[in-house]
């Protein structure tokens, strides 16, 4: 199953793509794990990719394009992945089906995953995170057993620079002026799913299973 995860920051995509890759034992695709693994491996296109983004500049699409043709090549997306991230803009998302339809692998599915921004906003500023493990935790929602510190290695919890008010608000313009088109893109598809980002975390897992079961079942 090829999979696109679309939804605004505090959307709770990279939650439910982490549990589905579990559970479905397919790789769970973000362009920040591709961009820091082609660093790293000194690739071709992660050197390239690197030389903008020391100069603080963004990787162009087609170079974004790449990587993510050269990761899901990798042996472990042969059944199937989760993109999650990715594509961000409306020339990204006709990109990659240009990409997908060269290679006869086009999505099965593109699911939105729908929060009001006042919700958005409240998540996204009550985020705390470790600075020692990376572990995420949320003022209201899920607490720390003690204020400040990490449950899981004591290290000290912080407020992410990006996730203040005004910060959070910016990059909720920039989704629903950049990003939030691509879903009447894939909706022209016949592809779109709609999840509720609201529910709780269990209740949404069993709707993902229930769209996933339908779209199985339609191939």
């Amino acid at each position: 199953m090829r999979i696109v995860f679309l939804g605004a920051p505090g959307a709770g995509k990279g939650t439910q793509a982490r549990l589905l890759a579990e559970k479905h034992h397919i790789p769970q695709v973000s362009t920040g794990d591709i961009l820091r693994a082609a660093v790293r491996e000194g690739t071709p296109l992660g050197v390239e990719a690197k030389g903008y983004m020391d100069r603080g500049e963004l990787v162009p699409d087609q170079l974004m394009i790449g990587l993510i043709r050269d990761r899901i090549a990798c042996e472990d997306c042969v059944k199937g992945y989760i993109l999650d991230g990715f594509p961000r803009t409306l020339e990204q998302a006709r990109a990659l089906d240009e990409m997908l339809a060269s290679v006869g692998a086009p999505l099965d599915v593109a699911i939105d995953f729908h929060v009001p921004n006042e919700e958005l906003l409240r998540r996204l500023t009550g985020r705390r995170v470790c600075r020692s493990c990376g572990a995420s935790f949320h003022v209201v929602s899920a607490p720390p057993q003690h204020d400040g510190v990490c449950d899981h290695c004591g290290g000290e919890l912080y407020q992410r620079a990006d996730d203040n008010v005004e910060t959070v608000s910016k990059r909720l313009e920039v989704y629903t002026a950049q990003t939030a088109p691509i879903t009447g893109y894939y909706r022209q598809r016949d592809i779109l799913h709609e999840v509720d980002g609201t529910r709780g975390i269990e209740e949404i897992q069993a709707g993902l299973e229930h769209i996933l079961m339908g779209v199985s079942g339609a191939k």
